[in-house]
Parts: structure tokens; C-alpha cells; sequence
């Protein structure tokens, strides 16, 4: 599935990435986050970096996609610096793979 990749954040976060050519969402309430997430997903985005401010807020929405192939929604650090979510990520998904706990540099 070839499919468009989009960026969800905060303005002074994300607005550099338009000049990547990624479609750039700023969303400005938790409620319009996972708005934006949804329709995302409906519109056959395959990739959705979310800065892990709004990433936290839309917890619940994100949690449904987990299990499916598309979108990949994937944290990233803002510009105000990492929430450590990302990484919280790689290790239980690490975890789960290999039946037990690594330890990863920070």
C-alpha cells in the first residue's frame, strides 16, 4: 500500500516539516487530535508522526490502530524535547519480541 504520510503537532513543532512535502496538522484541543488521527486514517495515510504532546492525548485513539497494518502512528520528540514515549514504545515492543527486558541507552 503506497500511501501519503502526514505530521500531527504543535505549530512551532511541525511546521518545518512541510517544506519535506508532508501533509502538516495542528490540532489544538486532545478532542481535535484524535479527530485528526481518524480521518487521517479514513484518507489511507500510511505514516502518522504525532509529537508525543499530542501522541499522549490521543491515547485511546492511537491504542485502535496498534493492531492494524495502517497507519503507523509514530511518536516523536517536539521541540520542546522527548516526553520518553518513543522509547517507552521500542522497549515493550522489544520486549515482547524477545521474551524479556533489555536495557537501552537513553
Amino acid at each position: 500500500m503506497a500511501g501519503k504520510i502526514g505530521v500531527i503537532g504543535e505549530k512551532d513543532s511541525v511546521g518545518c516539516f512541510r517544506t519535506l512535502g508532508l501533509d502538516v496538522f495542528e490540532p489544538e484541543t486532545p478532542r481535535d487530535v484524535a479527530r485528526t488521527i481518524n480521518r487521517m486514517a479514513k484518507e489511507k495515510y500510511a505514516v502518522i508522526f504525532v509529537t508525543e504532546q499530542a501522541y499522549d492525548q490521543a491515547q485511546e485513539t492511537i491504542e485502535k490502530y496498534k493492531s492494524q497494518p495502517y497507519p503507523a502512528v509514530i511518536p516523536i520528540p517536539s521541540g520542546t524535547g522527548s516526553l520518553g514515549i518513543g522509547l517507552a514504545g521500542i522497549r515493550k515492543n522489544v520486549e515482547k519480541a524477545v521474551g524479556t527486558q533489555l536495557y537501552l541507552d537513553d
